[in-house]
């Protein structure tokens, strides 16, 4: 099969089954996408299907963007930190953390450049219903990441409108940064569902560059990886922050402590404590079985316990329904 161009990502013929779902016994659905296992210096572990050709991280791409913030001037730690790449469910709680962002930079809430939202979370989203209120940017789930980008314009004095734009210093400082940790030019460029630029790379490149963000010590005598470990430590200090109650990355990271994020169209990267990093896109776009295959791949490379990943999966909404009753599940079947 002719190679893909750099205009559109790996084609079905190569791709692999990842996982498949079953219902009675039956297998109803299967998965297709690629996968890479890295060690922490970069080497290959394990690939499965296409992992050179360019993929849109979508919001895998956070930790690159919220570290570019960092290394212009902008001291985010903690919970602060952990907003500027989340993507969050809406709560009143992850709303507050990005307006304090806003605050503290001097910048209106009105300058956010993401789309209007109602939040993720049905509680926070019935609680917006009976107040009579409406969606709002604040609360769409990039939120946290568009206050962090307009700190560090207003830290910076480049301007708040344009933020967005491929030529802004920003995002300049941005993509430097994505091609500093993953060492390779993104072979495209597009415009993600928030509004901002997000940049095409292959998925070794991607695991490259989280591994080199989530092995990052805040001790580093170098400023851009000290801001790194501050990052990490702050993911994995924050697993409420990075998505919500319930959601799978939050899960992840208060039960197994692991630097994980989840984009759209079918991506994940997730990196253990010994630096072994998954970065995987699930082809049709789905990111229901996008996290089991990930721990199943790190538990396969020895970085987690097969038994705590066991024992995780029953919060990772698997389960197959029929009649009110299990009936089934999503699971891994790659070989």
């Amino acid at each position: 099969m002719a190679a893909a161009s750099v205009t559109e990502t790996f084609a079905v013929g190569n791709a692999v089954e990842l996982a498949v779902v079953e219902r009675s016994g039956f297998v109803e659905s299967r998965h297709a996408g690629s996968a890479v296992v890295l060690r922490a210096d970069g080497t290959l572990i394990r690939a499965l299907g296409d992992v050179t050709t360019p993929i849109f991280p979508r919001s895998s791409m956070k930790p690159f963007q919220a570290i570019a913030v960092m290394a212009s001037g902008v001291t985010l730690r903690g919970e602060d930190a952990a907003v500027a790449t989340a993507s969050h469910s809406g709560t009143e709680k992850h709303a507050t953390l990005a307006r304090g962002l806003l605050s503290r930079a001097g910048v209106p809430e009105s300058a956010l450049g993401c789309p209007a939202a109602w939040p993720d979370d049905t509680a926070s989203r019935d609680a917006l219903v009976r107040l009579g209120a409406g969606k709002a940017p604040i609360y769409m789930n990039c939120s946290g990441k568009h206050a962090a980008m307009l700190a560090a314009c207003a830290q910076n004095d480049w301007p708040l409108a344009g933020y967005l734009d491929p030529e802004h210093p920003l995002q300049k400082r941005i993509l430097d940064v994505v091609e500093r940790f993953t060492g390779e030019r993104p072979a495209a460029s597009g415009i993600d569902g928030c509004g901002a630029p997000v940049h095409a790379l292959s998925l070794t490149a991607l695991a490259r560059g989280i591994a080199r963000i989530a092995t990052s010590k805040s001790s580093s005598p170098f400023a851009i990886y000290r801001e790194a470990g501050f990052l990490a430590e702050a993911v994995r200090s924050n697993g409420w922050v990075i998505a919500g109650p319930g959601m799978p990355d939050t899960v992840v990271i208060d039960r197994l402590g692991l630097f994980i994020k989840t984009g759209a169209e079918g991506i994940m990267v997730a990196s253990a404590d010994d630096g072994t990093t998954v970065a995987l896109k699930v082809l049709d776009g789905s990111l229901r079985a996008a996290t089991i295959v990930a721990l199943s791949l790190l538990a396969d490379a020895g970085a987690i316990a097969r038994s705590d990943v066991d024992a995780l999966a029953p919060d990772l909404h698997l389960a197959v329904s029929g009649g009110g009753r299990q009936v089934g599940e999503i699971r891994a079947s790659y070989i």
